[in-house]
Protein backbone atom coordinates (compact mmCIF):
# COMPACT_ATOMS: atom_id res chain seq x y z
CA UNK A 1 0.00 0.00 0.00
CA UNK A 2 2.85 2.42 0.78
CA UNK A 3 4.41 1.84 -2.84
CA UNK A 4 0.63 1.95 -4.40
CA UNK A 5 -0.03 5.32 -2.79
CA UNK A 6 3.27 6.73 -3.40
CA UNK A 7 2.65 5.61 -7.21
CA UNK A 8 -0.37 7.54 -7.19
CA UNK A 9 0.75 10.91 -6.12
CA UNK A 10 3.60 10.12 -8.83
CA UNK A 11 1.29 9.87 -11.60
CA UNK A 12 -1.14 13.10 -10.56
CA UNK A 13 2.21 15.49 -10.73
CA UNK A 14 2.88 13.92 -14.08
CA UNK A 15 -0.67 14.28 -15.41
CA UNK A 16 -0.83 18.01 -13.65
CA UNK A 17 2.94 18.90 -15.19
CA UNK A 18 1.51 17.11 -18.76
CA UNK A 19 -1.59 19.46 -18.49
CA UNK A 20 -0.20 22.68 -17.46
CA UNK A 21 2.96 22.59 -19.27
CA UNK A 22 2.24 20.31 -22.10
CA UNK A 23 4.86 17.86 -23.57
CA UNK A 24 4.02 14.83 -21.86
CA UNK A 25 7.33 12.46 -22.25
CA UNK A 26 9.09 15.30 -21.08
CA UNK A 27 7.28 15.34 -17.71
CA UNK A 28 6.12 12.14 -17.16
CA UNK A 29 9.83 11.17 -17.50
CA UNK A 30 11.50 14.17 -15.49
CA UNK A 31 9.25 13.47 -12.73
CA UNK A 32 9.45 9.83 -12.25
CA UNK A 33 13.12 10.10 -13.00
CA UNK A 34 13.20 12.81 -9.94
CA UNK A 35 10.87 10.43 -7.67
CA UNK A 36 12.67 7.71 -7.80
CA UNK A 37 16.24 9.80 -7.31
CA UNK A 38 14.62 10.81 -4.01
CA UNK A 39 13.25 7.43 -2.83
CA UNK A 40 17.22 6.40 -2.82
CA UNK A 41 17.98 9.51 -0.94
CA UNK A 42 15.16 8.38 1.83
CA UNK A 43 16.43 4.89 1.89
CA UNK A 44 19.89 5.99 2.85
CA UNK A 45 18.90 7.98 4.98
CA UNK A 46 16.60 5.50 6.92
CA UNK A 47 20.27 4.62 8.02
CA UNK A 48 19.73 6.90 10.52
CA UNK A 49 16.79 6.47 12.47
CA UNK A 50 17.53 3.96 15.13
CA UNK A 51 15.31 4.40 18.08
CA UNK A 52 11.35 4.56 18.10
CA UNK A 53 11.09 3.14 14.61
CA UNK A 54 6.99 2.72 15.09
CA UNK A 55 6.83 5.93 15.91
CA UNK A 56 8.92 8.09 12.98
CA UNK A 57 6.87 5.46 10.90
CA UNK A 58 3.79 6.99 11.60
CA UNK A 59 5.21 10.73 11.46
CA UNK A 60 6.38 9.76 8.19
CA UNK A 61 3.11 8.12 7.17
CA UNK A 62 1.23 11.26 7.99
CA UNK A 63 3.42 13.62 6.49
CA UNK A 64 3.25 11.60 3.06
CA UNK A 65 -0.72 12.23 3.60
CA UNK A 66 -0.81 15.36 3.79
CA UNK A 67 1.47 16.45 1.08
CA UNK A 68 0.82 13.85 -1.13
CA UNK A 69 -2.61 13.79 -0.84
CA UNK A 70 -2.75 17.54 -1.02
CA UNK A 71 -0.05 17.55 -3.94
CA UNK A 72 -2.56 17.94 -6.75
CA UNK A 73 -4.77 20.44 -5.44
CA UNK A 74 -1.51 22.38 -4.02
CA UNK A 75 -0.25 22.57 -7.66
CA UNK A 76 -3.53 23.36 -9.11
CA UNK A 77 -3.99 26.56 -6.99
CA UNK A 78 -0.12 27.17 -7.63
CA UNK A 79 -0.82 27.41 -11.17
CA UNK A 80 -3.35 29.84 -11.16
CA UNK A 81 -2.25 31.95 -8.23
CA UNK A 82 1.80 31.97 -8.93
CA UNK A 83 2.73 30.40 -11.93
CA UNK A 84 5.98 31.69 -12.31
CA UNK A 85 6.74 29.00 -9.54
CA UNK A 86 4.77 26.38 -10.73
CA UNK A 87 7.72 24.34 -11.72
CA UNK A 88 9.68 24.97 -8.63
CA UNK A 89 6.70 23.82 -6.38
CA UNK A 90 6.08 20.69 -8.25
CA UNK A 91 9.46 19.28 -8.45
CA UNK A 92 10.08 20.53 -5.11
CA UNK A 93 7.29 18.42 -3.87
CA UNK A 94 7.53 15.24 -5.66
CA UNK A 95 11.22 15.35 -4.41
CA UNK A 96 9.60 15.67 -1.01
CA UNK A 97 7.16 12.63 -1.16
CA UNK A 98 9.98 10.58 -2.78
CA UNK A 99 11.99 10.96 0.03
CA UNK A 100 9.17 10.23 2.40
CA UNK A 101 7.72 7.11 0.58
CA UNK A 102 11.54 5.65 0.57
CA UNK A 103 12.05 6.63 4.28
CA UNK A 104 8.96 4.45 4.89
CA UNK A 105 9.82 0.78 3.41
CA UNK A 106 13.45 0.53 4.96
CA UNK A 107 11.23 1.32 8.05
CA UNK A 108 8.67 -1.14 7.45
CA UNK A 109 11.22 -3.89 6.92
CA UNK A 110 13.34 -3.13 10.05
CA UNK A 111 10.39 -3.04 12.36
CA UNK A 112 8.40 -6.66 10.69
CA UNK A 113 12.09 -7.95 10.90
CA UNK A 114 11.08 -8.76 14.63
CA UNK A 115 8.69 -11.15 13.71
CA UNK A 116 9.53 -12.42 10.03
CA UNK A 117 12.86 -14.18 9.07
CA UNK A 118 14.09 -11.49 6.27
CA UNK A 119 14.29 -13.94 3.59
CA UNK A 120 10.21 -14.12 4.09
CA UNK A 121 10.09 -10.52 4.96
CA UNK A 122 11.64 -8.98 1.72
CA UNK A 123 9.84 -11.24 -0.45
CA UNK A 124 6.14 -10.27 1.51
CA UNK A 125 7.02 -6.55 1.07
CA UNK A 126 8.31 -6.14 -2.35
CA UNK A 127 5.50 -8.57 -3.61
CA UNK A 128 2.41 -6.63 -2.56
CA UNK A 129 4.32 -3.25 -3.05
CA UNK A 130 4.07 -3.99 -6.70
CA UNK A 131 0.90 -5.47 -7.01
CA UNK A 132 -0.29 -2.68 -5.39
CA UNK A 133 1.65 -0.66 -7.60
CA UNK A 134 0.11 -2.55 -10.91
CA UNK A 135 -3.44 -2.45 -9.36
CA UNK A 136 -3.19 1.33 -8.96
CA UNK A 137 -1.58 1.97 -12.29
CA UNK A 138 -4.63 0.45 -14.41
CA UNK A 139 -6.98 1.96 -11.78
CA UNK A 140 -5.45 5.99 -12.00
CA UNK A 141 -6.31 6.44 -15.83
CA UNK A 142 -9.33 4.11 -16.52
CA UNK A 143 -11.39 4.64 -12.92
CA UNK A 144 -9.99 6.96 -10.59
CA UNK A 145 -9.59 10.09 -12.49
CA UNK A 146 -12.53 10.06 -14.60
CA UNK A 147 -14.59 9.15 -12.08
CA UNK A 148 -12.82 11.33 -9.10
CA UNK A 149 -10.91 13.61 -10.73
CA UNK A 150 -6.74 14.27 -9.69
CA UNK A 151 -8.14 16.52 -6.83
CA UNK A 152 -9.82 14.00 -4.95
CA UNK A 153 -7.54 11.23 -6.29
CA UNK A 154 -5.28 12.96 -4.51
CA UNK A 155 -6.96 13.02 -1.34
CA UNK A 156 -8.53 9.57 -1.50
CA UNK A 157 -5.07 8.12 -1.13
CA UNK A 158 -3.75 10.73 1.52
CA UNK A 159 -6.87 9.61 3.19
CA UNK A 160 -5.62 5.77 2.93
CA UNK A 161 -2.01 6.85 4.18
CA UNK A 162 -3.73 8.51 7.02
CA UNK A 163 -5.51 5.17 7.82
CA UNK A 164 -2.83 3.71 7.68
CA UNK A 165 -0.92 5.37 10.13
CA UNK A 166 -4.15 5.01 12.50
CA UNK A 167 -3.48 1.55 11.84
CA UNK A 168 0.00 1.65 13.23
CA UNK A 169 -1.20 3.69 16.00
CA UNK A 170 -3.46 1.01 16.94
CA UNK A 171 -0.96 -1.92 16.06
CA UNK A 172 1.92 -0.44 18.19
CA UNK A 173 0.26 1.18 20.83
CA UNK A 174 2.08 -0.03 23.76
CA UNK A 175 5.38 1.29 22.39
CA UNK A 176 4.69 4.66 21.65
CA UNK A 177 5.65 7.34 23.77
CA UNK A 178 2.97 10.04 23.24
CA UNK A 179 0.09 7.71 22.45
CA UNK A 180 -2.19 10.89 22.99
CA UNK A 181 -0.36 13.25 20.50
CA UNK A 182 0.01 10.65 17.89
CA UNK A 183 -4.03 9.96 18.25
CA UNK A 184 -4.78 13.71 17.70
CA UNK A 185 -2.11 14.14 14.91
CA UNK A 186 -3.89 11.40 12.94
CA UNK A 187 -7.36 12.35 13.67
CA UNK A 188 -6.15 16.13 12.65
CA UNK A 189 -4.69 14.73 9.28
CA UNK A 190 -7.90 12.65 8.62
CA UNK A 191 -10.09 15.48 9.19
CA UNK A 192 -8.20 17.70 7.40
CA UNK A 193 -8.03 15.49 4.22
CA UNK A 194 -11.60 14.09 4.33
CA UNK A 195 -13.00 17.88 4.50
CA UNK A 196 -10.68 18.39 1.25
CA UNK A 197 -12.25 15.60 -0.56
CA UNK A 198 -15.50 16.82 0.40
CA UNK A 199 -14.49 20.25 -0.77
CA UNK A 200 -12.43 19.56 -3.85
CA UNK A 201 -14.85 21.12 -6.27
CA UNK A 202 -14.67 24.57 -4.45
CA UNK A 203 -10.95 24.01 -4.81
CA UNK A 204 -11.17 23.50 -8.59
CA UNK A 205 -13.62 26.07 -9.03
CA UNK A 206 -11.35 28.61 -6.80
CA UNK A 207 -8.68 27.94 -9.15
CA UNK A 208 -10.35 28.57 -12.53
CA UNK A 209 -11.83 31.47 -11.84
CA UNK A 210 -8.12 32.71 -11.40
CA UNK A 211 -6.70 30.90 -14.38
CA UNK A 212 -9.39 31.96 -16.70
CA UNK A 213 -9.78 36.03 -17.61
CA UNK A 214 -13.57 35.48 -18.47
CA UNK A 215 -16.49 34.22 -16.00
CA UNK A 216 -16.26 30.04 -16.13
CA UNK A 217 -20.04 29.13 -17.33
CA UNK A 218 -19.60 24.62 -17.83
CA UNK A 219 -17.12 22.40 -16.72
CA UNK A 220 -16.93 19.26 -16.86
CA UNK A 221 -14.07 16.24 -16.84
CA UNK A 222 -13.92 13.33 -19.25
CA UNK A 223 -12.08 10.08 -19.02
CA UNK A 224 -10.02 12.10 -21.65
CA UNK A 225 -9.94 15.65 -21.01
CA UNK A 226 -11.17 18.54 -18.68
CA UNK A 227 -13.42 20.61 -20.54
CA UNK A 228 -14.26 24.44 -19.25
CA UNK A 229 -15.82 27.21 -21.28
CA UNK A 230 -15.97 31.00 -20.39
CA UNK A 231 -18.10 33.84 -21.15
CA UNK A 232 -16.98 37.18 -21.66
CA UNK A 233 -16.64 40.20 -23.99
CA UNK A 234 -14.95 38.49 -26.89
CA UNK A 235 -18.28 35.41 -26.67
CA UNK A 236 -17.68 31.83 -25.55
CA UNK A 237 -14.52 30.32 -25.31
CA UNK A 238 -13.56 26.80 -25.14
CA UNK A 239 -10.42 24.82 -23.73
CA UNK A 240 -9.43 21.52 -22.61
CA UNK A 241 -6.96 20.72 -20.14
CA UNK A 242 -6.10 24.43 -19.79
CA UNK A 243 -5.40 24.79 -23.37
CA UNK A 244 -7.46 27.32 -25.65
CA UNK A 245 -9.02 25.28 -28.67
CA UNK A 246 -11.89 27.71 -30.54
CA UNK A 247 -13.37 30.99 -29.56
CA UNK A 248 -16.72 31.92 -30.46
CA UNK A 249 -15.67 35.29 -31.82
CA UNK A 250 -12.94 33.98 -34.54
CA UNK A 251 -14.14 30.19 -35.17
CA UNK A 252 -15.83 30.72 -38.34
CA UNK A 253 -12.00 31.14 -39.52
CA UNK A 254 -10.95 27.58 -39.06
CA UNK A 255 -14.08 25.64 -39.23
CA UNK A 256 -16.09 27.62 -42.75
CA UNK A 257 -12.73 26.62 -44.38
CA UNK A 258 -13.67 22.83 -43.32
CA UNK A 259 -17.10 23.56 -44.42
CA UNK A 260 -18.09 25.41 -47.08
CA UNK A 261 -16.19 24.02 -50.05
CA UNK A 262 -17.45 20.73 -49.48
CA UNK A 263 -21.18 21.60 -48.56
CA UNK A 264 -21.19 23.86 -51.90
CA UNK A 265 -19.81 21.66 -53.76
CA UNK A 266 -22.82 19.05 -53.25
CA UNK A 267 -25.34 21.67 -53.15
CA UNK A 268 -28.49 20.67 -50.56
CA UNK A 269 -27.33 17.66 -49.00
CA UNK A 270 -30.06 15.90 -46.58
CA UNK A 271 -27.59 13.69 -44.91
CA UNK A 272 -24.16 14.09 -43.26
CA UNK A 273 -21.61 13.03 -40.44
CA UNK A 274 -19.64 15.17 -38.48
CA UNK A 275 -17.47 14.19 -35.35
CA UNK A 276 -17.07 17.76 -34.07
CA UNK A 277 -20.01 19.93 -31.88
CA UNK A 278 -18.58 23.10 -33.65
CA UNK A 279 -18.15 21.76 -37.32
CA UNK A 280 -21.38 20.28 -37.47
CA UNK A 281 -23.11 24.17 -36.00
CA UNK A 282 -21.21 25.20 -39.04
CA UNK A 283 -22.70 22.49 -41.13
CA UNK A 284 -26.26 23.66 -40.22
CA UNK A 285 -26.16 27.19 -40.42
CA UNK A 286 -24.31 26.42 -44.12
CA UNK A 287 -27.09 23.49 -45.07
CA UNK A 288 -30.67 24.89 -46.70
CA UNK A 289 -32.15 21.79 -45.53
CA UNK A 290 -33.63 20.63 -41.78
CA UNK A 291 -30.22 19.85 -41.01
CA UNK A 292 -30.80 18.58 -37.51
CA UNK A 293 -33.53 16.57 -38.85
CA UNK A 294 -31.05 14.75 -41.64
CA UNK A 295 -27.85 14.94 -39.53
CA UNK A 296 -25.90 12.66 -37.29
CA UNK A 297 -22.75 13.58 -35.39
CA UNK A 298 -20.29 12.52 -32.61
CA UNK A 299 -17.91 13.81 -30.78
CA UNK A 300 -14.70 11.77 -30.53
CA UNK A 301 -12.60 14.60 -29.42
CA UNK A 302 -9.54 12.99 -27.51
CA UNK A 303 -6.36 14.83 -26.40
Amino acid sequence: MVAACGLVYELAAGALASYLLGDSVLQFSTVIGSYLFAMGIGSYLSRFFERQLPAHFLRIELMVALIGGALPAILFIANAYIPGAFRFLLYAMVLLVGTLVGLEIPLVMRILRRNVALKELVSQVLTFDYLGALAVSLAFPLVLVPQLGLIRTGLLFGLMNAAIALWALWLFRHELRHLQAHALACVLTLGALGAGFAGAEHITTLAEDRFYQDRVVFTATTPYQRIVVTSGKAGHRLFLNGNLQFAERDEYRYHEALVHPVMSAHGAPKKWRCWAAATAWRCVKSSSTPAWKASRWSNWTRP
